[in-house]
């Protein structure tokens, strides 16, 4: 007890004597500044002891302030006179210093000539997805959204989710009985930042599903099935791929072409019959060349909710916990 009593008495003799130290410090720069203020001839109300004398100080002050501030307005639109007659460009106006214009710089601040990605990553969205709309949410309440697209005959519903103008997430709901699926969205590149992309058609395109093994992965797969139509248009070689890997689902969109090119190669069996002289079998080789389209994205599912969007009673099928990964080698699509 007694070691702790005096060590606490020496850190509140330290504080104390930092506290007059700062004090002192303090103390000289405001001399030195009234030293500088006597040396110019000036006299600040402050420094003046009566209280009568210091208002009246103070009032000529404020009244010279005034003064000097017309001179200046008198002055500039003089000026500005002179240099519309002489056929000059006036001098520029001064902005004030306020603390709106001296703000500290913030990166989440919308500039006007900012790009909106979430509407550019939907219309290109409407170009994959055959037979989509796109109608703006606004404030309306999710469940009455589903109750309207069950009227309507709708398969599907997309929600894109944004934040600070990027989409971060999505939400796929299968009409007219779920599931629903709400997925992380990252990585996200649009057509015009691919470089030598290509420009899809209005064929319905062909579906590729990659690495969806589990049971978990195949109701995901079925779902993303259903944004699609069965009856894809080839004339049009258009392809969408999902490819999962490590529970991460990358989208593709492609369109492809086969090219046949011609390969001489020398015959063996033709060399043995006529000894030396090699006779050359032209044949046919196929390739296939890709073109990327865009968009180009990557998701990771968070949930998997039983049935159509609901917050307080939904049933959960599968949700994604930091807990779950207790392996790099673990995965669950």
């Amino acid at each position: 007890m007694g070691e702790k009593r005096r060590k606490n008495r020496g850190e509140a003799a330290d504080r104390f004597d930092r506290e007059n130290e700062n004090g002192e410090y303090e103390n000289e720069q405001r001399k030195k500044q009234k030293k500088q203020i006597e040396n110019k001839g000036e006299i600040l109300p402050s420094m003046i002891k009566n209280k009568e004398k210091r208002s009246e100080v103070h009032a000529k002050l404020k009244h010279q302030k005034k003064l000097d501030k017309r001179k200046k307005i008198k002055a500039r639109d003089a000026a500005e006179k002179r240099a519309l007659e002489l056929g000059e460009e006036p001098p520029p106006k001064s902005v004030p210093r306020t603390i709106e214009n001296t703000r500290e710089f913030d990166e989440t601040v919308c500039k006007p000539d900012d790009e909106e990605r979430g509407p550019a990553f939907i219309s290109e969205l409407l170009s994959v997805i055959p037979n989509a709309h796109y109608y703006k949410r606004g404030t309306y309440d999710l469940k009455k959204i589903v109750e309207y697209a069950n009227k309507k005959d709708f398969t599907s519903i997309i929600v894109v989710h944004t934040n600070r103008r990027e989409p971060d997430a999505l939400l796929i709901i299968g009409l007219p009985d779920g599931p629903t699926a709400h997925f992380k969205l990252s990585k996200l590149l649009l057509r015009k930042d691919i470089k030598n992309h290509g420009n899809p058609t209005s064929h319905k395109p062909e579906l590729v599903l990659n690495n969806f093994t589990t049971r978990l992965g195949h109701r995901i797969g079925r779902l993303i099935q259903t944004l699609f139509p069965q009856d894809p248009n080839f004339r049009g070689r258009r392809v969408v791929t999902f490819h999962n890997q490590r529970d991460f689902i990358f989208f593709r969109h492609h369109r492809y072409i086969f090219e046949s090119k011609e390969s001489k190669q020398n015959d063996a069996e033709s060399k043995k019959a006529k000894d030396a002289k090699a006779e050359k079998a032209s044949q046919e080789k196929v390739l296939a060349r890709l073109q990327e389209c865009g968009p180009r994205f990557t998701l990771k599912l968070i949930s998997l909710q039983n049935g159509t969007f609901d917050t307080k009673g939904g049933e959960y099928e599968w949700v994604h916990k930091p807990e779950m990964d207790t392996s790099r080698r673990r995965f669950f699509l």
